[in-house]
């Protein structure tokens, strides 16, 4: 398979505005602008020139590399626009511009690479990049020990990158994507180099992807400007999940590395999606619930649902982008919510398992019917378990509500059925092809759903019995999972802070490293 025609192009606009903007020293706004809408528009003809040539039987089109291309140059434009006026004023401009632009290099190398060694190289980037990002504002500590933190677990994520590129090489004596399929395809038993490089990979996707108990440098980035936020949360912190689908043909023939996904994922997921209940400001919740929905997408690459996991990524990033850059209406809407007033009079734990039945049966209803209309449609199970309990909330309903908002609600799981179904079949055209997965790997899936379906509504039913006010201090403190992460990793390097900062940092609930003067 090819790189979608003129691929190279989106890295290239973007490496020379940064090689502009590190040979000047003024009118930099002008120049990350200029260059994000050249990208995003040669990114726009290309994908429309590849479209058109694919209808005529035109070469193989990298379409993976292609669809999440496009998102990082419409990403990429809106952010860079954003910062624009939201930095007005602020020192320290050309430093931000400067690693903006060199960052959304790295990932659309990232993105558009067949070569292992390269997209290594690009992810590493990314992270140096995001690096000084997250500490645009220097003087703030706190910022500084996120920072730190996050820079650990990048290197920690890079040695597992090196060591599954060597055994790759070892195994295939190539590190092309072509290459490694090549070797997949025509040995009937994969060699033990490649069922370790699949772990290795697996690793560094979940330690890149922000998972517990590793997490906690992701929650605490909120000292970085917010448009840094929503980069990191809409165009990096998923580039793991993407590297495993550009991978799936050798993670759908490992089982070490696909039980490894469902199972960190799945406890990511939940756990994650508990924390996230508790939080009133905005932008840490918003924070766990990125690290809750990285947790589902390795799931669903684990589970062989590449379509889903490509739907998901691209879903999440325009969401998160969209939640972070309008964190003001985000506040607005969280009080006016159930969120923060209160449940009112809620029904017995009895209706919300109806509700979830009710949702199964219409999503089970609409399956059928399209699956009718194209039998050559393939919806795993699994996947439609997924949606009927992500949409069964639409069915919450009030004592008293009456028929009307039930009819509402019902209409809502429809539609929203028969968007996913829609979705699905065009993701599936776009990702690899759906590969199914051992009957324990997707039990222990259908039980993290559950499990969390099953706490929320415990929860929601009763706000004040014993499993609320056991679990509540837990999960408010995140299990004490990153404090116990921090306390491990910086006796083996501590960051660098005086006395004085320390002290400031304890005051602020930063955990004391125990750093030297």
């Amino acid at each position: 398979m090819l790189d979608f025609n003129g691929g190279w192009l989106l890295p290239l606009i973007y490496l020379i505005g940064t090689v502009v903007a590190l040979r000047r020293s003024h009118g930099l706004w002008p120049i990350a602008r200029t260059t994000a809408v050249i990208a995003l528009g040669a990114t726009v003809i290309l994908t429309l020139g590849t479209v058109f040539s694919s209808l005529f039987s035109g070469p193989a089109v990298d379409k993976p590399g292609l669809t999440v291309a496009l998102l990082v140059a419409v990403l990429g434009w809106v952010i860079i626009n954003y910062s624009s006026r939201y930095l007005t004023g602020e020192p320290n401009q050309h430093r931000f511009i400067r690693a903006m632009l060199f960052t959304l290099t790295a990932v659309s190398v990232i993105v558009i690479s067949q070569h292992l060694l390269v997209i290594a190289v690009a992810w590493t980037s990314t992270s140096i990049g995001l690096h000084f990002l997250l500490t645009h504002y220097d003087q703030r500590k706190a910022a500084q020990i996120v920072a730190h933190k996050k820079f650990l677990v990048s290197r920690m994520a890079e040695v597992c990158l090196v060591a599954a590129l060597v055994l790759v090489y070892q195994a295939t004596s190539s590190l092309t994507l072509d290459g490694l399929r090549a070797t997949i395809e025509s040995s009937p038993v994969l060699p033990a180099q490649l069922h370790w490089a699949a772990a290795l990979f697996t690793l560094a996707a979940i330690l890149k992807s922000a998972q517990l108990p590793l997490h906690g440098w992701l929650i605490q980035v909120m000292e970085a400007p917010t448009p840094v936020s929503a980069l990191l949360h809409a165009g990096v912190v998923n580039m793991g999940g993407f590297v495993l689908i550009r991978l799936a043909e050798l993670l759908s023939v490992a089982p070490a590395a696909q039980a490894m996904l469902v199972i960190v994922g799945g406890f990511t997921a939940v756990l994650a999606g508990l924390v996230s209940m508790t939080r009133i400001s905005i932008k840490v919740r918003l924070a766990w619930s990125t690290c809750a929905q990285m947790g589902f997408m390795l799931m669903e690459i684990g589970l062989g649902l590449y379509e889903l996991a490509l739907l998901h990524l691209v879903a999440h990033s325009l969401y998160k982008a969209h939640a972070f850059l309008t964190a003001g209406d985000t506040v607005q809407q969280a009080s006016d919510s159930d969120f923060l007033r209160g449940y009112g009079a809620i029904r017995s734990p009895l209706w919300y398992l109806a509700a979830f039945v009710g949702s199964a049966l219409l999503v089970t209803l609409s399956a059928m019917l399209w699956q009718g209309l194209l039998p050559t449609l393939n919806l795993p199970p699994i996947a439609l378990a997924i949606v009927a309990l992500g949409l069964a909330p639409l069915l919450w309903l009030k004592q008293g509500s009456g028929p009307a908002p039930l009819l509402r609600g019902c209409a809502l799981v429809l539609g929203l059925t028969q968007l996913y179904l829609v979705w699905h079949l065009v993701f599936g055209g776009l990702a690899p092809p759906a590969t199914a997965a051992a009957a324990p790997l997707v039990a222990v899936a259908l039980l993290s759903f559950c499990a969390l379906y099953a706490i929320q509504v415990w929860l929601r039913c009763h706000p004040r019995g014993r499993l609320a006010r056991t679990l509540y201090p837990w999960a408010y403190c995140g299990f004490y999972l990153d404090e116990t992460f921090t306390r491990l990793t910086f006796k083996l390097w501590p960051a660098r802070l005086s006395p004085v900062q320390a002290q400031t940092l304890v005051h602020r609930n930063i955990p004391n490293t125990g750093e030297r003067p």
